[in-house]
């Protein structure tokens, strides 16, 4: 099969599930991913024949398309802060609402102090602790997951960005205090109610960590709670907490956060205009 051929089956494969614009996407980013051809190059190689493996490899991400599971698992990398990232199904897949979290902290940073002590809670594939590591290389970073799986990744990931990170198994609710001082705390902790999952797409319901995302209507604010305790108790003179929060609990999560002696709390909106992010200080 020639490329120009696997093109137009490709499309039809997907046409009714995704716009055409979005199929047209998977297959340029698959194309690179097995063909090693980037989408400026395939017009000049329509009529290059496939090998057996290469349309077999196709073959296997068209049928993972077609049930809905995201690209970046399928090619098993994305991109975060400029910054590949390995992703599998036991870590979320980064967002860009945490590039901007993450702007937020280096641009703070730029004020103040470089080799300072940073601890990401609930890292996940690391986005948040590698990219502070590699934008801050004088930075002590450790990050905390609960999830061994998670943790294995974020350390490939360290790896293959050349950073040095900590990495801590543990479960943040169980945790009676921290080890040591730090000068930024940051979590992207699971915030996404439970009548909240009628919004969210199924690639993302049907695919990521459930436990990553999930909280209970009863207690959404559970994690944000106790990290702000041990925040409160660990954190450096003049040193920040700062969160991803849910945009429709924002008023609340910084009426908590006041509620335990913070005197700075700032809340910001993302790009899509929704109150996403906060920084607090004691101070």
């Amino acid at each position: 099969m020639k490329i120009k051929d696997l093109r137009v089956s490709f499309t039809n494969s997907l046409s009714g599930i995704y716009d055409s614009e979005e199929v047209l996407s998977f297959f340029y980013m698959l194309s690179e991913e097995i063909l090693g051809l980037k989408r400026v190059d395939i017009a000049m190689c329509l009529d290059k024949i496939l090998t057996v493996n290469e349309k077999a490899s196709f073959d296997t991400a068209i049928k993972r398309l077609e049930k809905q599971e995201p690209i970046q698992y399928i090619i098993g990398e994305t991109y975060f802060y400029g910054i590949p990232f390995m992703v599998n199904e036991h870590v979320l897949i980064p967002r860009p609402e945490t590039e901007e979290l993450v702007d937020w902290i280096l641009k703070d940073q730029k004020k103040g102090k470089s080799s300072i002590t940073i601890l990401d809670i609930g890292t996940g594939s690391g986005c948040i602790a590698i990219s502070l590591a590699k934008k801050i290389p004088e930075a002590k970073v450790y990050a905390m997951d609960i999830s061994e799986e998670a943790i294995q990744v974020a350390k490939e990931n360290a790896r293959k960005n050349q950073v040095e990170v900590t990495f801590i198994k543990a479960n943040v609710l169980e945790i009676e205090d921290l080890f040591q001082d730090f000068d930024i705390i940051v979590s992207n902790p699971p915030y996404v109610r439970e009548l909240e999952k009628k919004e969210m797409k199924s690639n993302v319901l049907d695919n990521e960590p459930e436990q990553a995302l999930f909280v209970s209507d009863d207690e959404p604010l559970l994690f944000y709670e106790k990290i702000t305790d041990l925040t409160k108790r660990k954190l450096k003179e003049n040193g920040s907490l700062y969160f991803e929060i849910n945009q429709y609990l924002s008023v609340e999560t910084k009426s908590m956060i006041e509620s335990k002696g913070f005197k700075s709390v700032e809340v910001r909106k993302d790009i899509y205009d929704n109150e996403r992010m906060i920084r607090a200080r004691l101070k």
